[in-house]
């Protein structure tokens, strides 16, 4: 009996060992996992998930601890109220890093929420006003607004060789950002921009508003908004006769967009994505094959984004040997990583100094990419 006891306070000892030569790093995820816009934000968590599990099978040391990742993933619902909310619960349960949120109009107020909280935040949020705040430790890991719109004109105009376009935004903070950037490069470009309307985020009818674009002999309709919006409207363009092609940004280059837009979804329809095409991307086919190996689906837009994300906190946290979230900012700030989707450096304001756009279409209800601007 005392021979057990004895073993046993051994293993407690030896328990107590192995513990604390372990660090547990939580990881936040923010993003919407529910709602319209779920594929989205079920697909970028899996790309946070599919890192940390990489790195919690081949753990990395800092400080001479090995660091175990715990994923922490809250529903902002795509909302910007929900977003702040998602943002305190995460600060409250002692996350330090932030992959997402996935919405600028989530990401501008709840920026605010993890800045006095102490955290390092790495976003694909688009909007330009994301990184105009001055927090010191929010990065963009993707291209921003006037990257994607405006990229998205100069291929209208130089390579569609279009002379009349329309643009529709559905006011929420990334599709009112990026029809901006489109209209603004499209009239530098020599385009002329025949018409600005306006829907929202939750609408299912642009009969109306597509109705007198048609009358207006629009070429192309450029449309700020999302992919439960952009399918539909693709749809009802076909329904009314209207032969223009349907433009946008990253958020149109989504499956969804052609599952919700049916046959009236093809090469008609094109969207600008940031990240350089992922089949020609050094890692991106090993990338892909391991997603779909774990997920059984193929990676959508983000999901290379979020996962390098993931993998750039790692990298920091092995650079300035620390899990101190203010160390680890530091070093994200001075260096320079190269993940799937691109290579991560950045300005004094977040933003990345090199970000590709690519430019797609659609074949087979998929996004095809067509080139990289």
């Amino acid at each position: 009996m005392l021979n057990k006891i004895i073993s046993g306070i051994a293993l407690l000892g030896l328990a107590g060992t192995v513990s604390a030569q372990e660090v547990v790093v939580k990881i936040g995820h923010s993003g919407p996992l529910s709602g319209s816009q779920s594929f989205s934000g079920k697909d970028n968590e899996n790309g946070v998930r599919l890192a940390i599990e990489e790195l919690n099978a081949k753990p990395i040391t800092v400080g001479g601890k090995k660091v175990k990742f715990e994923l922490v993933s809250e529903d902002d619902q795509g909302d910007p109220k929900s977003g702040v909310n998602a943002a305190q619960k995460l600060i409250d349960s002692g996350v330090k890093f932030v992959v997402g949120p996935y919405n600028s109009g989530v990401t501008i107020p709840a920026s605010r929420v993890y800045n006095e909280g102490g955290a390092v935040v790495a976003t694909v949020a688009s909007n330009p006003k994301v990184t105009e705040q001055g927090y010191k430790n929010l990065y963009r890991i993707n291209a921003s607004d006037s990257q994607l719109g405006g990229k998205m004109a100069l291929y209208a105009a130089k390579e569609l060789k279009l002379k009349n376009v329309a643009v529709i935004d559905d006011r929420t903070a990334y599709g009112q950002g990026v029809a901006e950037e489109f209209k603004k490069q499209a009239k530098a470009s020599g385009l002329n921009v025949v018409a600005h309307e306006f829907t929202t985020d939750k609408a299912s009818d642009f009969s109306t508003i597509l109705t007198s674009l048609k009358a207006k002999k629009a070429e192309a309709i450029f449309f700020g908004g999302y992919a439960p919006q952009a399918g539909p409207m693709a749809r009802q363009m076909k329904q009314l006769g209207l032969t223009a092609k349907l433009l946008g940004g990253d958020t149109v280059c989504v499956a969804e967009t052609a599952k919700l837009g049916g046959d009236a979804v093809g090469d008609n329809v094109l969207c600008a994505q940031g990240g350089a095409i992922l089949d020609k991307a050094a890692a991106g086919p090993e990338f892909k094959s391991k997603y779909k190996k774990r997920f059984n689906q193929e990676p959508d837009v983000y999901a290379a984004s979020f996962y390098d994300g993931m993998m750039l906190y790692a990298n920091a946290m092995k650079g300035s040997n620390s899990t101190d979230a203010a160390k680890v900012g530091a070093e994200i700030a001075k260096t320079s990583y190269k993940g799937v989707a691109g290579t991560y450096a950045f300005d004094a304001k977040g933003n990345m100094k090199q970000s590709p756009v690519t430019i797609f279409n659609f074949k087979n209800g998929q996004p095809a990419p067509l080139t990289s601007y």
